[in-house]
């Protein structure tokens, strides 16, 4: 029998497959392959929603976060601060008079 806490045995895990394994969750490798970060990401937001306590807790959350990118994409999920950054889209005009005069 363990004496470490669900905490302190998570704290041992380091990859997405590790949570997934750890929590008996069936999942398809591809799917973990192309969005680890992005399931481990989520798995965090969720937990710090719900901040579950038990161990059930814990695996409902990486199941919705694991879900989430089955039925959808990192694109559309934005999960990382870096998706939520609008384009700077500036227009530059040059007049049609100074097209091949030195600058």
């Amino acid at each position: 029998m363990s004496t470490m806490t669900l905490r302190e045995e998570l704290a041992e895990l380091s990859s997405a497959e590790d949570f997934l394994n750890y929590f008996d969750i069936d999942f398809e490798p591809a799917v973990v392959e192309v969005n680890r970060l992005h399931i481990l990401k989520r798995f965090h937001d969720y937990l710090q929603q719900g901040n579950p306590v038990e161990r059930g807790g814990f695996a409902r959350c990486l199941q919705r976060a694991y879900q989430d990118f089955v039925e959808s994409d990192a694109l559309t999920e934005k999960v990382f601060k870096v998706f939520h950054r609008q384009a700077v889209q500036r227009e530059v005009r040059i007049p049609l008079a100074d097209i091949g005069r030195p600058a």
